[in-house]
């Protein structure tokens, strides 16, 4: 098998182990919706863990097998290999928006990537690390504090998945200025690197795992998967001198395939805001119709806005007799007794279902 062949299978793989991953995810964020971030107990999350790790091994030896203008486009099928994949092992299937969402943002990413140029590989010095490092931290604690007062659940998703995506597009650039900088005493000089690197792979990974918690999982693997090498192309195109091809023809076609891409994640943000707003719907209708089914019973439950309050209270003196000759009705352990005409001698009790106290 040659360099390329082999290149093309890890990536294929590597996007079945993340799309599997992310299926894992989402379900872990369904069963412990009181644990968004990190789930420890759940051994499912571990089996999460291992695959999002393997595909990012997979994905790195693609590189060295492989151009990075071949490896980082198919790294995108991620999305299109986890939809028919929730729907085969989890029985959960896409709608046609979702289906059309999840292929344009696919497409979109595939051309931009593909359009990048890489120049020579180069490294970035101590200050330059420092600033992106600050800037990629800062920007992370923007989107978490803004998806804090996100009203919608779908867009506190998208920007968890925003957030993590950039961690782990700058944990890419970090990647590789350790890969060009290696030598036998890197261990010691790459330390700094090395610990960002950590912190944003798991950064990233509580992110990702608190966006799937009431989203589904169409919309954040999509945006996580399109922020990513987006991050880290807009990093290469301004502090490694990389560049788009065809001149301006290829940049124009660029930003097509990023407008694409976007288009994409803005039809799978909307097809779950459309999921989210039918199911309210029906719940709310589930809860008048099951009002409206409710025994209106005096004694029953949900009857107690029609319960008179008079009737909780106990009468003031309950074993004196009721007075035959009272002007006005008289109430007594929920009995109504009204009043006696004068020819009569003796005492009329009426039980009235609707009423005390001389109401009708």
């Amino acid at each position: 098998m040659s360099a390329l062949a082999l290149s093309v299978l890890l990536s294929l793989v590597s996007a079945v182990a993340y799309a599997a991953g992310a299926i894992l995810q989402e379900r872990v964020a369904t069963d412990t919706p009181d644990r968004p971030y990190a789930p420890l107990h759940h051994g499912v999350w571990w089996a999460a863990v291992a695959l999002n790790g393997l595909g990012a091994v997979l994905h790195v030896v693609a590189l060295a097998y492989g151009p990075l203008s071949l490896v980082q486009p198919l790294g995108a099928l991620t999305i299109v290999f986890a939809l028919p994949m929730a729907a085969l092992f989890a029985g959960r299937r896409a709608g046609h928006t979702a289906w059309r969402g999840a292929i344009m943002a696919s497409v979109g990413l595939a051309g931009l990537l593909a359009l990048t140029d890489g120049a020579d590989s180069r490294s970035l010095d101590g200050g330059e690390r420092l600033v992106l490092a600050a800037a990629a931290f800062g920007a992370m604690g923007l989107l978490f504090l803004v998806a804090q007062s996100a009203g919608r659940p779908v867009v506190r998703s998208m920007l968890l998945a925003g957030a993590a995506g950039a961690a782990f597009g700058i944990g890419s650039v970090f990647t590789k200025t350790v890969a060009v900088d290696w030598t036998s005493e890197a261990p010691t000089v790459q330390a700094p690197s090395l610990v960002v690197i950590a912190v944003l792979a798991g950064c990233g990974l509580l992110l990702s795992q608190a966006a799937y918690r009431g989203a589904g999982l169409a919309a954040p693997l999509a945006t996580v998967t399109v922020v990513n090498p987006v991050v880290a192309a807009a990093v290469g195109l301004t502090l490694f001198g990389e560049q788009f091809r065809y001149g301006v023809l290829g940049t124009v076609l660029a930003l097509g395939s990023g407008v694409v891409a976007a288009g994409g994640l803005i039809l799978l943000t909307t097809e779950r805001l459309a999921v989210q707003t039918r199911e309210a719907r029906r719940h709310g209708e589930a809860q008048r119709h099951g009002e409206a089914r409710q025994p209106a019973g005096r004694y029953g439950e949900g009857a107690s806005a029609a319960r008179p309050a008079s009737w909780d209270r106990p009468p003031d003196d309950s074993d004196a007799p009721s007075d035959p000759d009272a002007e006005r009705p008289q109430v007594g352990e929920g009995v109504d007794v009204g009043s006696v005409p004068r020819p009569r001698t003796h005492l009329e009790v009426e039980m009235r279902s609707g009423a005390v106290a001389g109401g009708s």
